[in-house]
């Protein structure tokens, strides 16, 4: 199967990772320096045909509106499995840390969460195959080529998968308004998975029956919570300072 991958940043990603592509489409009066230049010299290296085209074709192949005059045409992502996240955590020489997530809809809150969680070294992220948004065009804009190196997994059931990761010794943390500890007093420097609901639902009953723990973000102001992708980079951050600066063992 193929897909497009729309703008600058994400075909750039794209090439520098190496996943195959079928062509490049480069808007005919697109100026050739910065980004352009590297996509161009990349593409030459790696063989990969370039097309210059109009306005109109572009419009016509373009899913988001947001391309730059830059599309490739690419294989279809290959998702990782569970095993495989397990994997490349011992690979690593880290306890494990993933973020679940439970039906996120949204495509730049999903792409921001992939970005965010590739800043923050996290090693994998799950998504559920139904009622959630896939890896779209639009998500791998968002999240400005991050999808090309943070390893997804795509299970079918997300209350299932974390009892797999509890058997593992995963410490599965729920991220919800109503949980009863503040999420900077729990320890992620342990193999984690932290779960994320979706946007307005929150982590759904089954799921949330799932968690060892629930954490809360604290709030002072009038809002009741924060969007999606602010509060998994809250989170996500904080593993990161607790494993930076008392490193857990293996």
């Amino acid at each position: 199967m193929e897909e497009n991958l729309e703008g600058r940043r994400p075909v750039l990603e794209a090439l520098r990772a190496g996943r195959p592509m079928l062509k490049i489409l480069l808007l005919r009066t697109i100026g050739r320096h910065s980004a352009v230049a590297e996509i161009l010299h990349m593409a030459a290296s790696q063989g990969v045909p370039v097309e210059y085209v109009d306005s109109q074709v572009m419009k016509r192949q373009a899913r988001t509106g947001h391309d730059q005059g830059v599309l490739a045409v690419v294989s279809a992502m290959e998702f990782a499995g569970l095993d495989d996240l397990l994997e490349s955590s011992a690979r690593i020489g880290e306890p494990p840390l993933y973020a679940v997530l439970a039906g996120i809809e949204d495509p730049h809150n999903l792409g921001a969460i992939l970005r965010t969680a590739d800043a923050a070294g996290v090693h994998g992220v799950v998504i559920p195959t139904r009622r959630a948004v896939g890896v779209t065009a639009a998500v791998a804009r968002a999240s400005a080529g991050a999808v090309e190196y943070v390893p997804v997994a795509r299970v079918a059931n997300i209350a299932q998968t974390l009892v797999r990761l509890g058997k593992e010794g995963v410490w599965v943390v729920g991220v919800d308004p109503e949980g009863s500890t503040d999420y900077t007093d729990a320890d992620y420097r342990q193999p984690t998975a932290l779960v994320m609901g979706a946007e307005g639902k929150g982590i759904p009953r089954l799921v949330k029956e799932r968690c060892d723990v629930l954490v809360s973000i604290p709030m002072r102001g009038q809002v009741a919570s924060l969007n999606t992708s602010v509060a998994a980079a809250l989170v996500m951050y904080e593993a990161m300072r607790q494993r930076r600066e008392s490193p857990p063992s293996v």
